[in-house]
């Protein structure tokens, strides 16, 4: 038996005061370890595609359809199963389309019908908790009725009779679509207990920052950060270089909106600053991802910001590496190699012409030197990202419930890689005067990265953490890039295709053999047998017949692609895993098209399942992390009970 120390017995003993409180207590969570696993849903990869990203919280990866069929098997027509899905995803709007299209008479049958369904499958999803933590799930407004309705009121012989009362009473008052609403969002919550995001939530898509405001109203929820992630979080922490970054991706992406509309971040410095410098400059190699009914003066304008920034960002960029030679990036300092005159640029011996020749704000004898004039303005754009409540807020969220890794119930979740050789040995990395590998340079970049946000009274420790939050972004040993080398420079100055390569890390080849994934999952403290590792970060290429699946299904990576950017190489539009305590399913999903459209013509684009992997029995609470904390608590009120029946300490009342 594991003896507490009196002092810990005697602060549990303030919360259970006597026998009888410390072994309901004990009876209760006994309880909960035989209670079905939660569900985890985990998705990756999001970039700023909002609508998508939003429906598929909804449908839970296709566990809210899972449950209808659950409670309804073939008792339901599909065409009424699927109805009952677009009601579950978006109540409000359903109902104001029945409001508009059914006679009064047949809405109070619809409601009807409709309410007792919501119940059977709210019943169905609501299994696997315990009293009490169904009640932290109900809206306060109608926590009593629902309680009633789901809880088995044996007394009441006519149920049937009694639901139809409080129906109809609800629907008499005028609450029938808060009502609704409220059950459809508890089953949403009740459906799936926790989500990963497994990076990068930024860059590409309008909608970043309704994501993030989405997910910090999300009860239970983590982050393993990715590289897009990290740029922002540097830029929030006032890193020059990562600002450059995160500007030059929205002007790319046509998407400047995210920074004005969505951060408040004001832009007109810059706009006015590129106007000036490159009135006469078409900056055609700056080209803007837009569709073609955009406004040609808006998207010329965006031209000038995108190559403006850019040439910042070089700049900055470069002076990071000259700070920092332990990060060793020499090669990808390019200005000095360029030849003003000729419009050249000379690259390991090779010289190759620029397609882009004008750098009015270069000084060929100082070409990482800022002008006064970008000295100002990022300056300014500096202060604004710092001054950014909204940005900061969002940041600050990503550090609270986020990290680089996660060892979550047997699995291994991180956004990107573990950077090996080509034997499938961890590869050492410098990082300050010590080398790092595997888990341990995780942790140290992590380490720096927390330090460089949050205010040091080591100064130098602060500005070394925002460097390294640069790092991470970019760097060929960063866990969450994993390539060689940013070629952002030769996408947009060079024309050939074999200087543009970012060759991958060797871990996206050797992944698939297992003593190279069972390598990693030791060195990360995981159990070889039972475990995953999850990761995104590179799409696959499923219309090419790569499988997100390697290793014998012992590694997923999961990014299929909710980017619009990468449709023409992923072919999908995603991959989500859904790992219930029947098992691990991975989910394909097609292209999303509008909200209307799943309203309208109930079309989930609720998708394929491409593996699953079924626990041979049920798992149970008492196989998870929290379960294993349960235990340990059972273990220490059974000592509390010991210590009153042998009077070591004394009951209360």
């Amino acid at each position: 038996m594991h003896h507490l120390s009196q002092k810990y017995l005697e602060i549990l003993a303030t919360q259970y005061p006597n026998i009888a409180r410390a072994s309901t207590e004990i009876i209760n969570l006994q309880a909960i370890l035989n209670l079905p696993k939660e569900t985890e849903h985990f998705v990756s990869d999001i970039h700023g595609e909002y609508e998508q990203f939003l429906h598929i919280l909804r449908n839970g990866s296709g566990a809210i359809r899972n449950k209808i069929e659950d409670a309804f098997g073939n008792t339901l027509s599909s065409r009424d199963k699927k109805s009952l899905a677009a009601l579950i995803y978006y109540p409000e709007q359903k109902v104001e389309k029945m409001k508009m299209e059914l006679s009064r008479e047949d809405l109070l049958d619809w409601y009807k019908v409709s309410l007792h369904r919501l119940i059977r499958v709210c019943k169905e999803s609501s299994a696997k908790y315990t009293r009490s933590r169904l009640r932290k799930n109900f809206p306060a407004d109608f926590s009593y009725i629902l309680e009633e309705l789901l809880s088995e009121n044996n007394k009441v012989v006519q149920k049937e009779e009694y639901y139809n009362e409080i129906f109809d009473t609800i629907i008499r008052i005028n609450r029938a679509k808060e009502f609704i609403t409220a059950i459809a969002e508890t089953i949403q919550k009740l459906v799936v207990t926790r989500l990963h995001v497994i990076g990068d939530i930024f860059d590409r898509g309008p909608g970043p920052h309704i994501i993030m405001d989405h997910l910090m109203s999300h009860d239970n929820v983590d982050f393993q950060w990715g590289n897009h992630d990290m740029v922002w979080m540097g830029a929030a922490s006032g890193h020059e270089a990562c600002i450059a970054n995160v500007i030059r991706l929205s002007a790319r992406y046509n998407n400047l909106d995210v920074l004005e509309d969505g951060y408040g971040i004001n832009l007109v410095p810059l706009a006015s600053f590129a106007m000036a410098t490159y009135a006469d400059d078409p900056c055609d190699c700056f080209g803007v991802h837009a569709e073609d009914n955009h406004d040609p003066k808006e998207i010329a304008l965006n031209k000038k910001m995108h190559k403006a920034i850019a040439v910042i960002q070089f700049k900055l960029e470069g002076q990071v590496i000259s700070r920092r030679p332990e990060f060793n990036m020499d090669s990808r300092k390019l200005l000095h190699k360029i030849n003003y005159e000729k419009g050249t640029i000379n690259i390991e011996g090779k010289t190759y012409e620029l397609l882009d020749k004008s750098f009015p704000t270069i000084d060929p004898a100082n070409p990482y030197k800022l002008s006064p004039e970008e000295e100002s303005l990022i300056a300014r754009l500096r202060m604004k990202f710092l001054n950014c409540e909204k940005l900061q807020k969002h940041v600050r969220f990503l550090f609270k419930k986020g990290s680089l890794y996660l060892r979550y119930n047997s699995n291994l979740l991180y956004h990107g890689c573990v950077p090996l050789d080509e034997k499938g040995h961890f590869r050492k990395v410098k990082i300050g005067n010590r080398q790092y590998a595997g888990r341990e340079l995780y942790d140290v970049l992590e380490y720096y990265a927390r330090k460089g946000y949050y205010k040091q009274d080591d100064r130098e420790e602060h500005e070394y953490g925002k460097d390294i939050m640069w790092y991470i972004w970019s760097n060929e040993n960063s866990p969450v890039y994993g390539k060689e080398k940013m070629a952002t420079f030769e996408r947009y100055f060079i024309d050939d295709k074999e200087i543009q390569q970012e060759r991958k890390d060797y871990y996206y080849k050797l992944i698939d053999q297992e003593e190279v994934a069972n390598r990693i999952l030791r060195d990360f403290g995981m159990d070889t047998e039972r475990s995953h590792i999850i990761n995104g970060h590179m799409p696959v290429k499923a219309m090419k017949g790569e499988s997100p699946v390697k290793c014998n299904g012992k590694v997923m990576i999961i990014d299929g692609g909710f980017s619009r950017a990468y449709r023409r190489t992923t072919g999908i539009a995603g991959y989500t895993l859904i790992y219930n305590s029947h098992g691990l399913r991975l989910v394909s999903h097609k292209t999303f098209t509008t909200t209307e459209e799943v309203i309208e013509k109930e079309i989930d684009v609720h998708s394929d399942t491409v593996i699953t992997e079924f626990s041979k029995r049920r798992e149970r609470v008492s196989d998870t992390e929290n379960g294993k904390r349960i235990q340990e608590k059972i273990k220490d009120l059974e000592d509390l009970l010991h210590a009153y029946r042998s009077g070591q300490i004394s009951e209360r009342e």
